[in-house]
This record gives C-alpha cells, structure tokens and sequence, in this order.
C-alpha cells in the first residue's frame, strides 16, 4: 500500500541467466517494494536457483534461449523457444496486468519486454554494463527508457541516447549495509584478509593462478594471508590443498551466501569485472586487482575494469598476463603498501552510486504511475 491508502500497480521484472543480470533485479524488488508496489519476476529455468529468496510475489517461468552458433538448425532452435517465450510472456501480461515491465539484459529479458510491446505496455531496459548488450540492443528501440549504468555506454547513441537516463547499477539492501563499513588498511604485521571469486566464469581461472601465486609470496606476507576463496565443487578440494601445502590460511568455498560482508572484511578484493563486481565493490569501497573474463561478448568486462582503473579504484590485467609470477608481485606490491591501498579504497567509493536502486525505482515509478493512462485503453487486450 502506498501512504495515502492507494494500492499501487503491479511491476514485473524480467532477469536471470546470471546473477550479474538478477543481482540488480533483486535490487530494485527490494526499494520498489518498500514503496509499496506489488513485484512479479519473469525468469527462463536457468534462474530457478536464485528464485528462492528473490523478493516477488510470484516467479513466472518463461522460455528463452541464448543464440549460439551459426548453423540453420541452431538459429531455428533458438527462435522457436523465443517465440514460445514471446508466447507465455504474453500470457503472463494478460494474467497480471502490469503496469510497467523492467528487463536487466540477456536474452531472458527479450520474451517478456517483447511482448510488454506488443501490448502497448511501457517498458525499460537497464543496462549494468558499459557496453549496451546484444539483447538490450536488440529491444533498445521498442522500450520507453533505457537505464544505464555508466555516463558513457557503447551503443547507446543518437534516437537511444534521448531515451537514456544514467541511474547506476542497484547493489542489494546487504551491500548497502556493508557499505558503512569504512576501509582501514591494515598495517606491516597484521592478518591480510584476501577474497577471491569469479563467478561461474571465472573460479576455474583462479582455481589455478591463485594458490600458484600465493605460493611465491615471501614466507613473511604468507603468514599474513587469510584467504577466503571461491572455487567450483570440481576444484575445491585441490584449492584448499594447496593453500594447506603452502602454509597458507585459507577457507575454500563453492558459494557464499553473505559475500557482501566478506568483501567489506577483505583488505584486498580478486575478482573478474562483472558488472555487479563492480557496482558492489564501488559501494564497498574495497581496492582490487579485477582480471576481466577474456573473449566476453562485446569486451563487456574489460571496458568494465578499464572504467574503474582509469578513476584509480582497481589495478585492471587481461588475463593473458595474469600468470602467477606477475599476480603474486602485485599481491606482494599492495600488501607493502598500506597507503595506496587506502587511497584505492577512497577512489573506488568515490566511484560508487549507492542511491542506484532509488533512482531506477524513480524511473520505473514515474514509468508505471505517471504514465499508467498509457495502458489503461488496453488492459483488457488479448
């Protein structure tokens, strides 16, 4: 319920694929249902591990399909699962009427704002990265707004740029909680608390380079060390048993469900850039040595990384030079260096939008509310 007694309309978010897409999603379910709207979330089956705490009313499974490959039979698979998506996308409009739809990129976004379209419903895109995605790109032009998170965004130009509104990346209610955690460098003698993770993507990567690494640091720094690392289920095991052989403290984990406060502990973040990575370690404020996911799509993860280091934030290095000789120098370079960390720290926050998720939600209200008569003639529309 709002204030006055209204009841608000409905909004249905479209995500998932990745957490990279989802985070965001979560996010702005979170505000936009303080504010008292109803949240609905429209997902393919690949988000069914993330549909459990998500905050909507309801989880509609959609069908969606990532183009792959180049061949006629491929091409003809994935369009006829889009159409199906586009098909029961449809019907879920129909069923809960929403007032606006919100997609958050990939192709899980495309069914549901396609048919947000094709029944006059208004409708955003966010874009999390500084590169506009192949989806996003291809819905662009039949949305109403398109939410970015950087002031400059590859391929939103010309008629995309007037409909372009800079609001950042949401990070979740947990994030924003470490967030008031100041960042105090720990001195020569102290324990170094050093969390790496790189998602689906990118755990198998350090799985091999980071125990490598910190396996040359100096007998002093690895005392130091406390690692907090995540590995795939197949690497764990032989992850913790490198640090063990290297004498290294270390906790080894496939997922951690509290990694927001993890980040806050570290003194040093390693990870990939993903845009999520990014928006939660700017909020943090956390210095970190990011190894962009190689060959992305559109050297989404790069652009990412080289946005944060131009500000100072991070130390960006393309995984083809990330062997562990240069990873453990640089391991070795912040550890001696209380001072430029702190002065990492500081840039990167002063990277972050922490008001994100309450500038989308201003976006998406004034979207669902302000312009509701737009759907009003077609609520009944089949």
């Amino acid at each position: 319920m709002a204030q006055n007694g209204e009841v608000r309309p409905m909004i249905l978010l479209a995500a998932g694929g990745t957490g990279g897409h989802l985070f965001p999603a979560f996010a702005l379910a979170e505000e936009l249902g303080r504010r008292g709207f109803v949240v609905d979330l429209a997902t393919d089956m690949r988000g069914d591990r993330y549909g459990t705490g998500f905050p909507a009313r309801t989880v509609h499974r959609v069908p969606s399909a990532t183009l792959a490959g180049r061949s006629p039979i491929a091409a003809a698979k994935t369009a006829f699962t889009l159409l199906e998506g586009i098909r029961v996308a449809r019907r879920v409009l129909r069923d809960t009427q929403p007032a606006a739809v919100v997609g958050f990129g990939g192709y899980p976004t495309f069914p549901p704002v396609l048919a947000a379209r094709l029944k006059r419903i208004p409708a955003a895109l966010h874009e999390q990265n500084a590169v506009l995605g192949r989806a996003n790109r291809m819905l662009a032009r039949h949305v109403d707004v398109i939410a970015t998170s950087f002031e400059r965004t590859t391929h939103v130009d010309g008629d995309l740029a007037r409909k372009a509104k800079v609001t950042g990346n949401p990070v979740r209610t947990a994030v924003l909680e470490q967030a008031q955690r100041p960042y105090k460098a720990s001195g020569p003698d102290a324990p170094f608390p050093l969390l790496i993770f790189g998602g689906s993507q990118g755990a198998s990567f350090f799985a091999e380079a980071l125990p490598s690494a910190l396996a040359l640091l100096a007998p002093a720094l690895k005392r130091r060390l406390v690692v907090v690392q995540q590995a795939r289920e197949e690497d764990a095991e032989r992850v913790r048993s490198a640090y063990s052989q290297g004498g290294i403290s270390a906790e080894v984990q496939t997922f951690f469900r509290d990694l927001p406060r993890r980040m806050a502990d570290a003194q040093l973040v390693i990870g990939r850039a993903g845009a999520s990575t990014i928006a939660e370690l700017t909020v943090i404020g956390r210095p970190a040595i990011l190894v962009p996911l190689p060959h992305a799509v559109d050297n989404d993860q790069l652009n990412n990384a080289r946005r944060l280091a131009e500000s100072g934030g991070c130390w960006c290095i393309e995984q083809k030079n990330a062997g562990p000789e240069r990873l453990a120098r640089e391991i070795a370079a912040l550890m001696e260096a209380p001072d430029r960390r702190e002065a990492m720290a500081k840039a990167a926050r002063s990277q972050g939008r922490p008001d994100a998720v309450e500038r989308l939600a201003d976006l998406v209200e004034d979207l669902a509310v302000r312009r509701n008569d737009r759907i009003a003639p077609h609520a009944n529309a089949r």
